[in-house]
């Protein structure tokens, strides 16, 4: 049996970082629970091998989206800030495949997805706030495999992390909430953030939303 929605990332840049590596091993196990599939195409060939793409446990290729899936472009949706369109329940009806342009997650925002809008697939936009490529695919996955509405899925934007009880830091980013209340994120992202960050603190954890949101942003490089 065909899984119901393949989603995928076509990887814009010639390297793999260890904030996209991350979320791709997110995305590659959510998808597998979700009985979906998970492609990254375009990967350029000197990254096909490396250990670093295996351990993400993605189906990685080197030909792109157009040409994997030249005979069914027509089911394509390329999850694109700029669209006029808001993603919807129904269209889990009318696309099978949900495309990606990796990273989504820059601040401020390159618009690298305008790599892939030039190629004409149909668009789809999910909010005005950006967000993680995880998050976009986790989001598009609410809504077209579990019928939810964009407006209805628990959001937090901007959530602030509590290096000690004086510092914390701003990630700029629209994520999905846990049970909690705490913002999804990759095993080892907050690790990595910490790092990235070169904060010499011991502990690190999200602030309550009662004691506010007003820290420094992240540089993040990826």
């Amino acid at each position: 049996m065909a899984p119901p929605f393949t989603f995928v990332v076509e990887h814009l840049d010639p390297e793999l970082g260890p904030w996209s590596a991350l979320e791709y091993r997110t995305i590659a196990q959510e998808s597998t629970a979700a009985g979906c599939d998970f492609v990254l195409s375009s990967v350029p060939q000197s990254l096909l091998q490396s250990q670093e793409l295996q351990a993400v446990g993605a189906n990685a290729r080197s030909d792109s989206v157009e040409l994997y899936f030249a005979d069914r472009k027509d089911k394509i949706c390329l999850l694109d800030p700029a669209a006029k369109q808001e993603l919807e329940p129904a269209d889990g009806e009318r696309f099978d495949i949900f495309l990606f342009g990796g990273i989504l997650g820059d601040d401020p925002p390159r618009d690298r997805t305008s790599e892939l809008r030039k190629k004409g697939f149909n668009g789809r936009r999910l909010g005005p706030v950006q967000m993680t490529t995880d998050t976009a695919v986790r989001v598009t996955r609410i809504v077209v495999l579990n019928k939810t509405k964009l407006e209805n899925i628990p959001y937090v934007d901007f959530p602030e992390l509590k290096l000690d009880e004086h510092e914390s830091t701003e990630m700029p980013f629209r994520y999905v909430v846990d049970k909690h209340g705490r913002p999804i994120m990759p095993d080892g992202m907050v690790d990595l953030i910490k790092k990235d960050a070169d904060k010499g603190f011991d502990q690190l954890d999200f602030m309550d939303e009662t004691e506010g949101m007003n820290g420094l942003a992240v540089n993040e490089s990826r």
